[in-house]
């Protein structure tokens, strides 16, 4: 699996003041990709455990959310190859068929061409240069976060093997009776002039108008009046319906309206669609047009007029006066028509409402008639797939989701998998002139059913999910039955953002089940999408887009990892700033130099820890807490709480090992006692060697870069993941968490005090403690309470012998800050008065502002909850300030 360790940095070599990531990490990262540690073979002999990425496009850049994504995957990976799995991260790119031709396309553009003038066939070469060019500059990125992918696997979803996958489905699916031809109302782009399936259609609140206006009914007896927020579309109507149980309208069901601009007579009609509590009740029936009309006018035999082009201009169906207008323009058009005629009855401006958008150019959509489209039936595909969730073979993190995803199945409607553009897999079906039909997996000679060598090839793609949906399983081989396909299927884990839970994850679970017989992964986890600090969608016109590749070069992949990963909660919306980055860069300094305080102590090698009966009581704290460090890493990864685990691995760090562990070891270390400084520093090693570890799946650069110079081994990306030790719970038995707390509590106190009578840092102190237990701890522990609390002595002293002095509570137990050794309580006495009297001030014309009836009266509740709130701050404050002048006496 590995080839020769070379460039380590030896564990003699001093160590830099400062960690330079810059200078670390691509040099790390190409030596890992040499030795081959990311590689994953099918005949190992151990436990399998696959990934397979999300592929991006193949025109994207990495963004902040491929990022936070990336990252989760990574924690996986790294901790499953480290835990002895043959770990497979399996890696790729997506052919992301509109975005990709839209690229080309304007390349062309910029050349004075289009691909017509090119034709299909150059322009998909055309393509193909392109991709070559430019297709792998996201791996690159990638890379540079430092994903641990197995790089000699790299799949690409219009790649031979992969193609012939979707072939083989297609056929599959269609000889099964779950791929036909038809001609159904689409989500239309008419930008990308294209179609799109239900779930690649976003939902976008917009000011539109909702206009009401009469249809005269024919026999001349009144009318009836409808409701829409797309008047244009009314050029396109071939009837009125109602409920069946509308009272206000049963005398009017059978009758006809006349069209005011075609003459048409339109037949009102009653169908149990009709909202009654929409608009007037009356709904004008446009069958081209809108998904609830096609139903209805194709219960009611309607014809199906289509009055738009691929671009969204009206067609030479409509009235001569309207033909050729942009949608827009029409919508104009047609509204003045009727209000010149007198037909408008009312007009509401704005009135929102959601309309649908295009997912790639957040064009609003058209529902459309465009021709025979392919559908796949998905009825019988979505009773097994929901079945696999509901029965545990698929699990979801969190569980939530679950009832996301089965009320998304019960719901879905037939897949439109055509997609009218040239870039991509095209549709494996030919067309004789006879109208027959041949499916197959290879190109054919004749048609299959008269044998007429005269067919032509279906000039549509397949929708780039129908190739992304095999994803699990095409790219370890299927439909060939290979070693990888036996050995790594189904996969262990997808990790995906909840956006793409039914445009992917839902189809992979629908094709995996009918095409493999397995379900395609075990576990699903959804994370959130990536915000700015203040909760808002980053975009590039709010100006609060993060790019990871311009953090990664200021402050390195680990700064970025462990800001993303910290804030990895279970959130739908996750916030992430610039200080978050700043504080994975500050967590990644620490470890460097907490590391070169205990690396100048030790000797090198893999550490042992001395027999547990010689440590200090500090030192064991220390090794519990780690212990119990390592149970919340653990259960927070198995259960794929990846902030939990890395606010859990900060605070153990940061807190208990470098201001509490390294801070009470300085002095053994620094002693001029050898065999202190060898027992000190070969705990401060151990726990620092196995914390590395713990680190490593989140910060993997820095952590490698110190692990390499204690010389235990090759690299820490093949080494063991920390296993609990078999004394990891003697703290329990001991009181030891309660011994060492009182130390705690004894230096911070007499640091908060410092705090609260603003005694400088310098001045040292002098303390005094009555005789008994709180005495005798201190007397054994009074080193490291004098250095850290910065105390001069520590006097024992009769009962109220403890003269001027200020009062601190330990416990149950008295400890005396004594007058006069760097603290004066009367200069004390004179700052706390002066800020109580501040303070009564402040709050006076607070409480008077907030008494006045006119304030009460005018001002907004949140800014009377505000003032409430410092009100109330002033308080707590004061009963603060007050305590402290009691303590003085």
């Amino acid at each position: 699996m590995t080839g020769p360790a070379t460039a380590d940095r030896s564990a003699s070599e001093p160590m830099a003041t400062a960690y330079d990531a810059a200078a670390t990490e691509a040099r790390l990262y190409a030596e890992w990709l040499e030795r081959g540690y990311f590689r994953a073979t099918a005949d190992s002999g151990r436990e399998p455990f696959c990934i397979v990425i999300p592929p991006p496009n193949v025109t994207g850049a990495l963004h902040i959310g491929h990022a936070l994504e990336h990252v989760e995957h990574d924690m996986v990976v790294r901790r499953k190859r480290m835990q002895g799995y043959e770990t497979l991260w399996l890696p790729g790119t997506d052919h992301a068929g509109i975005a990709t031709q839209v690229v080309v396309e304007r390349q062309l553009a910029a050349e004075g061409a289009d691909r017509h003038q090119l034709g299909r066939e150059r322009f998909i070469e055309r393509v193909w240069q392109w991709k070559e060019q430019f297709g792998g500059r996201i791996v690159e990125q990638m890379q540079a976060l430092g994903d641990s992918c197995d790089w000699s696997r790299l799949r690409f979803t219009m790649d031979d093997g992969l193609a012939r996958a979707v072939r083989v489905a297609f056929v599959g699916l269609y000889e099964a009776g779950l791929i036909y031809r038809g001609e159904r109302l689409v989500n239309w782009c008419p930008k990308d002039t294209t179609s799109l399936s239900d779930s690649e259609v976003e939902h976008e609140d917009v000011d539109g108008e909702l206009i009401t206006f009469a249809y005269e009914l024919s026999d001349g007896s009144g009318e009836i009046q409808v409701a829409t927020t797309r008047i244009e579309t009314m050029l396109g109507d071939t009837g009125v319906a109602v409920h069946p149980d509308d009272g206000r309208y049963a005398d009017l069901v059978g009758k006809t309206v006349r069209h005011p601009f075609t003459g048409q007579d339109l037949p009102i009609v009653a169908d149990a669609a009709v909202d009654s509590a929409f608009g007037t009740g009356a709904l004008k029936i446009t069958p081209a047009h809108d998904p609830v009309d096609f139903e209805i006018g194709q219960r009611h035999d309607m014809p199906l007029p289509n009055i738009l082009t691929a671009t969204a201009h009206l067609s030479d169906t409509v009235p001569e006066e309207f033909r050729g207008l942009d949608r827009y323009e029409a919508r104009a058009r047609v509204f003045e028509r009727l209000e010149a005629i007198g037909r408008i009855r009312g007009v509401e401006r704005p009135y929102p409402h959601p309309v649908g958008h295009c997912y790639r150019c957040h064009t609003e959509i058209e529902p459309w008639l465009s021709g025979l489209q392919w559908f796949v039936k998905v009825d019988p595909l979505k009773v097994p797939a929901k079945q696999a969730a509901l029965d545990g073979r698929i699990t979801f993190h969190p569980d939530r989701w679950l009832r996301s995803y089965t009320q998304w199945l019960d719901d879905l409607r037939d897949w439109n998998i055509s997609r009218q553009l040239w870039w991509g897999h095209r549709i494996p079906v030919w067309y004789c002139l006879d109208g027959h039909q041949t499916a197959a997996v290879e190109d054919p000679d004749a048609c299959a059913a008269c044998g007429s060598p005269e067919i032509e090839q279906d000039p549509d793609v397949l929708d780039t999910w129908f190739s992304s949906q095999l994803w699990p399983f095409s790219t370890l081989g299927w439909p060939e039955q290979t070693d990888d396909l036996a050995f790594f299927y189904p996969t262990s884990l997808l990790i995906t953002g909840y956006e793409i839970l039914y445009l992917w994850v839902a189809r992979m679970i629908m094709s995996g089940l009918f095409l493999t017989g397995d379900v395609p992964f075990r576990n699903v986890v959804i994370h959130g999408l990536v915000r700015d600090a203040q909760g808002v969608k980053m975009s590039k016109s709010r100006g609060n887009i993060i790019d990871p590749l311009d953090e990664i070069a200021k402050a390195g992949a680990d700064a970025l990892r462990f800001g993303l990963a910290y804030q990895a909660t279970e959130a739908q919306n996750i916030p992430f700033g610039p200080e978050h980055i700043d504080g994975g860069r500050r967590f990644a300094n620490k470890i460097w130099n907490a590391a070169r305080l205990v690396l100048e102590a030790y000797p090198g090698g893999a550490p042992e820890l001395p027999p547990l009966e010689a440590l200090t009581m500090p030192e064991r704290w220390l090794l519990a807490r780690h212990q119990a460090c390592l149970e919340e890493v653990d259960a927070a990864l198995d259960g794929y709480r990846f902030s939990e685990a890395a606010q859990s691995l900060h605070r153990f760090f940061w807190s208990e090992f470098c201001d509490w562990g390294l801070e009470l070891g300085k002095a053994a270390l620094r002693g001029d006692d050898p065999d202190e400084r060898r027992r000190a520093g070969s705990v401060l090693a151990w726990v620092l060697e196995r914390s590395l570890r713990l680190l490593h799946p989140i910060m993997p650069f820095v952590t490698e870069e110190i692990w390499r110079r204690f010389g235990a081994g090759d690299s820490i990306v093949v080494a063991p993941w920390p296993e609990p030790q078999p004394w990891h719970h003697f703290d329990e038995e001991t009181g030891l968490e309660d011994a060492f707390g009182v130390l705690q509590d004894v230096i911070t106190t007499v640091r908060r005090f410092r705090s609260d009578y603003d005694v400088p840092a310098k001045a040292s102190l002098r303390l005094a403690v009555p005789p008994g237990a709180l005495q005798l701890f201190v007397d054994e522990f009074h080193e490291p309470i004098q250095r850290l609390a910065g105390i001069e002595a520590i006097d024992v002293i009769g009962d109220g012998d403890a003269g001027p002095s200020v009062k601190l509570l330990i416990g149950a137990s008295d400890l005396f800050v004594r007058a006069g050794h760097g603290f004066d309580p009367e200069a004390a006495r004179g700052r706390i008065a002066k800020q109580l009297a501040d303070l009564d001030r402040d709050r006076e014309r607070a409480s008077a502002k907030l008494s006045n009836p006119g304030f009460a009266a005018k001002a907004p509740p949140e800014v009377r909850r505000k003032q409430e709130a410092e009100l109330e701050a002033m308080d707590l404050r004061r009963e603060a300030l007050t305590a402290q002048l009691e303590g003085l006496g």
